[in-house]
């Protein structure tokens, strides 16, 4: 695994053609949320504006542009901005906006509740070595299908699925799968076209289906459903090719058999995981209501304490495996009951949960609040803009480095402005003993490892 470190001082995000425009957020009841009876307007809208910024083509927005694709008025637009800057799931760079790492913990929080990545993503990538092709996890939402991991293989030409990425059901081989299950009596529902149809049935009778380059030019794929102690179609499970290695008949007869196996071995995963737990800790925040009272005194109107309060919500999901109850959540939060209630409620009416007689579900499109754009960034991406903070901070020039064999090798670094300093360039090697940075990535190796080196 690769090992990374920072230090002051000098060593001594969707492929193109798959998305499409934003869509605004909408009521899965139908009914506006921001009408709906008990709805939160400060979370509706502040969602709004989070999903713009996570969706749409340019990663970068002036609030005046948040303002006219939201058709909020501007003075909304600043004090939702604000609020999101101050609990960090939003930074600005200028008068530029951009997602912050922290809207990360909002997926994050989806994926620990349902705990298919923590408990097939092991053998999704045991298949994924076996094949040498990559393999994902997707789940269906709503009408597309929104892709949980993936097993990627390094190649020159990569299938690169990203965590949180949203296909149409309609344009791949899970999604026929997703539509055979919710329907096993009678025809896809749906309009759908007289091909689309036939896919789904065939998907059916077989249990399988095959994707031959409907998403992409050149990309096979062939998916399994994987199911649940219930019978119900949980996930898909699909491998991932490129016609310069396999057609989409030859990736079926290569993929199909271990698949099945994978499939049935993710099923014994599911029947034996433990029933909903609860961590007994709250991981939110241990001093929210000491926190929204600083930033609520410092910003005074500019800081909406409901929309503060509503991500928090979502976050506390992340500390139950399954459905959540009221009182965990109001609990995990420090809110009262009543508040994380009418979160809850605004929550369901926007489609990013859902209510059943066992408490609240956290649903997969929650993915869609940054966690796909980000989970694109490399590593130098994410650490770059911690290292202009931290070089404004201390003075120095900061560097991120990873250990390469031996060595460490610079992946990332932001100059400090002095007359004499040291370059280094990206991708300098230096040898890991001889180096801070080094001897902390030697020490944090197992006590094995480190006896070999």
């Amino acid at each position: 695994m690769e090992q990374t470190a920072a230090t002051p001082g000098e060593a001594s995000g969707a492929p193109a053609g798959r998305a499409g425009p934003p869509v605004p957020v909408r009521a899965v009841s139908g009914e506006s949320p921001a009408g709906s009876a008990g709805a939160v307007g400060p979370l509706v809208r502040g969602l709004e504006v989070l999903r713009v910024l996570a969706t749409g083509p340019e990663p970068r927005r002036h609030p005046g542009d948040l303002a006219r694709v939201t058709g909020l008025a501007r003075s909304t637009v600043d004090r939702i901005t604000t609020t999101l800057v101050r609990v960090g799931v939003l930074r600005a760079e200028g008068r530029e906006l951009l997602l912050a790492p922290g809207a990360a913990e909002l997926g994050n929080a989806y994926l620990a509740s349902c705990g298919l990545p923590e408990l097939l993503g092991p053998h999704a990538a045991s298949l994924a070595g076996t094949l040498d092709e990559s393999v994902s996890l997707a789940v269906p939402d709503g009408d597309g299908v929104r892709f949980l991991t993936q097993s990627a293989r390094r190649r020159a030409m990569a299938i690169s699925l990203r965590p949180g990425e949203l296909l149409p059901a309609g344009h791949c081989a899970a999604g026929a799968l997703f539509a055979a299950g919710r329907d096993e009596d009678g025809p896809a529902r749906g309009t759908g076209t007289p091909d689309r149809h036939r896919r789904v049935a065939e998907a059916r009778a077989r249990g399988f289906a095959v994707d031959d380059q409907m998403i992409e030019p050149g990309l096979v794929a062939v998916a399994v459903p994987v199911r649940g102690p219930d019978g119900a179609v949980v996930c898909a499970v699909g491998v991932e090719s490129h016609t310069s290695r396999h057609s989409a008949a030859s990736l079926e007869e290569r993929a199909l058999p271990a698949l099945r196996r994978t499939a049935a071995a993710m099923e014994e995963a599911l029947a034996s995981a433990p029933a909903a737990t609860t961590h007994p800790a709250p991981p939110v925040a241990t001093a929210a209501g000491a926190r929204e009272d600083a930033l609520k005194e410092e910003l005074g109107a500019g800081f909406l304490r409901s929309l503060a309060r509503g991500l928090d919500v979502l976050r506390a999901f992340g500390a139950v495996r399954g459905p959540a109850r009221l009182t965990d959540l109001a609990r995990l939060t420090g809110q009262p009951r009543a508040t994380t209630r009418r979160s809850l409620l605004t929550l369901r009416h926007l489609g990013y949960v859902q209510e059943e007689e066992a408490g609240f579900r956290l649903l997969p499109r929650v993915l869609e609040l940054g966690y796909a754009r980000l989970s694109g960034l490399t590593l130098p991406e994410i650490a770059t803009p911690h290292l202009v903070d931290l070089v404004r901070r201390v003075r120095e020039s900061a560097s991120v480095a990873v250990l390469d064999g031996d060595d460490i090798r610079y992946v990332a670094r932001v100059a400090g402005s002095r007359i004499m300093r040291i370059d280094i360039g990206i991708g300098t090697r230096l040898p890991a003993y001889a180096t801070a940075m080094g001897r902390v990535l030697l020490g944090a190796l197992p006590a094995a490892e480190r006896t070999v080196r």
